[in-house]
């Protein structure tokens, strides 16, 4: 399964050589978070050189999301905001990209295998299909336009949040997201989901019960954390959001966690020693030790 990641800045990680196997070229990447268990992983990608791999099958449903440069799949050139998806056994198109393109880099459900293959081979899936979206191109949906985006308690849309669709699977409910919040947006409760939850800030920053966010920081939460209070800052944010299924808020008010008991060996009389924590998710250094998991 995949760890609690809560929070990282991306700059705080070390490169490794990249999965992007079957490719003519050289790559980097950092993990943002690692499923050991079945390879799904959710990645900053480095092109050092120009880089480019044949049509194929990925084990994995597959997602690309461009920070800068310039990726080319098949005929479809995509620049900043340029995205694809192919769900797992759908044909991925030959693929080139730029020396110095950096990506967003997303697998799902599976490891890094992938086979080269054509348009005629006989296990690529009919039920679904590439997506390619220009998310600069695309229009903000605010949420009182029907997007599945939160709800207050009474279920009345709450203002302030837009999103723009990048991919969805009828089936499952699980999709991938743009998601940009006004200046000082906030939402007060707590809120928990039957779904994971990850996100990457791609501009501006945002704060809640796990500390701030600003560009490059990176959260991965499994299903049913508990976490909000949620302020935009002073000049909103954007992030990119992807949940295994639809995302459902269930809020809490009034929260608060508390660890009880009578310390043995530790505490006021033993000056060198540490009060636990209740919950300690993955954080790297610039976001810094974890404070009050929960306000209260």
């Amino acid at each position: 399964m995949r760890p609690h990641v809560e929070l990282i800045d991306e700059k705080d990680l070390i490169f490794h050589n990249s999965e992007l196997v079957g490719g003519t070229g050289t790559a980097r990447q950092r993990n943002l978070c690692y499923d050991e268990e079945d390879g799904s992983v959710s990645a900053k990608v480095h092109f050092d050189t120009d880089w480019s791999r044949p049509a194929g099958i990925h084990r994995a449903l597959t997602e690309w999301y461009v920070l800068k440069g310039e990726v080319q799949i098949g005929e479809e050139v995509l620049g900043e905001g340029g995205y694809w998806c192919t769900p797992k056994g759908v044909l991925a198109p030959e693929l080139k990209a730029k020396a110095g393109t950096e990506i967003l880099y997303f697998r799902e459900y599976g490891d890094w295998h992938f086979e080269p293959a054509d348009k005629d081979a006989d296990y690529v899936r009919e039920d679904q299909k590439l997506v390619i979206a220009h998310s600069k191109e695309m229009d903000w949906i605010d949420v009182e336009s029907g997007s599945p985006m939160r709800f207050d308690l009474g279920g009345t849309p709450v203002p302030g949040l837009y999103i723009k669709l990048l991919y969805r699977d009828e089936k499952t409910g699980f999709y991938t997201r743009l998601i940009k919040a006004k200046p000082g947006w906030r939402e007060h409760p707590l809120a928990h989901h039957p779904v994971f939850e990850e996100a990457y800030c791609l501009e501006g920053s945002f704060h809640f019960n796990f500390g701030e966010m600003w560009p490059g920081t990176y959260f991965f939460r499994p299903a049913l954390v508990r976490h909000g209070d949620f302020t935009a800052g002073d000049d909103g944010t954007v992030w990119l959001l992807r949940c295994d299924g639809d995302l459902v808020d269930w809020y809490t008010d009034n929260a608060r966690m508390e660890m009880k008991g009578d310390p043995v060996n530790w505490g006021p009389d033993y000056p060198h020693t540490i009060a636990p924590t209740p919950l300690q998710p993955v954080r790297s250094r610039s976001i810094g030790p974890m404070k009050d998991p929960y306000y209260s």
